[in-house]
């Protein structure tokens, strides 16, 4: 006889039908957050993400959604925000004591791997919570690369790829404009878009975070006076 349906969400666990409902939990808590996008140009990835900011007397300066992992990686991410911000620092930790012991930066599919890695010991042991939060990593390593990892910890390398709640509208235009070998500026304009679509106000320098690492140059935030050439 099959416990109590509750006795699921008390911790980590297989229900009868294979199911983790914390797991399903936290891919809820990103269907609700920020849209953020990541799209692969020639020889860049592009980071595109809505602040979303609501409360009336916040700064929006103080909010962030695409980070610098190190000079040639860069993320973004969707979901609890206390949770992307310990992720973001969890990769930039990994990112840098590959560095201190190899002289090299650490390939993005491997920190991928190794985030995927961190991430998924939360859905196995007792006492701990899936993070709700799903993260786009990319940049430039021996040619543009992004990968996005989700709650349940599996991690999957995209040309394109969107998260939060405009998924849905976002992978649509993208499955329909994006394309292969875009420029830089074509795949900001097309991440801009894609926000102003699903966006419920117009967007502004306070509500978008823009940024990108090109081959040869190291990851870049676009400043608010770059970002209204795209606004």
């Amino acid at each position: 006889m099959y416990p109590n349906v509750q006795a699921y969400d008390r911790g980590v666990m297989f229900n009868p039908d294979g199911r983790l409902f914390q797991v399903e939990y936290a891919k809820e808590a990103v269907r609700k957050g920020a849209t953020s996008i990541g799209m692969i140009a020639k020889d860049s990835v592009v980071f595109v993400a809505h602040k979303n900011v609501t409360e009336p007397l916040a700064i929006p300066s103080t909010v962030q959604k695409v980070f610098r992992i190190d000079e040639r990686i860069g993320a973004t991410y969707s979901g609890m925000v206390a949770d992307g911000l310990h992720i973001v620092d969890i990769a930039r930790g990994k990112a840098q004591n590959h560095k201190l012991i190899f002289e090299d930066t650490k390939s993005i599919e491997s920190l991928a791997s190794e985030i995927s890695g961190y991430m998924m010991q939360a859905t196995q042991y007792g006492g701990l919570r899936p993070y709700a939060v799903s993260l786009l990593l990319g940049g430039v390593d021996g040619g543009p690369k992004l990968f996005e990892i989700e709650p349940g910890a599996s991690f999957l390398g995209y040309k394109a790829d969107a998260i939060g709640s405009g998924k849905k509208t976002a992978t649509e235009i993208l499955v329909k404009e994006y394309k292969d070998n875009m420029s830089l500026d074509d795949a900001i304009n097309l991440g801009v878009k894609i926000i102003k679509k699903i966006s419920e106000e117009k967007p502004s320098k306070d509500s978008i975070d823009i940024g990108y690492v090109s081959d040869g140059h190291e990851y870049h935030l676009l400043t608010p006076d770059e970002l209204l050439n795209y606004i």
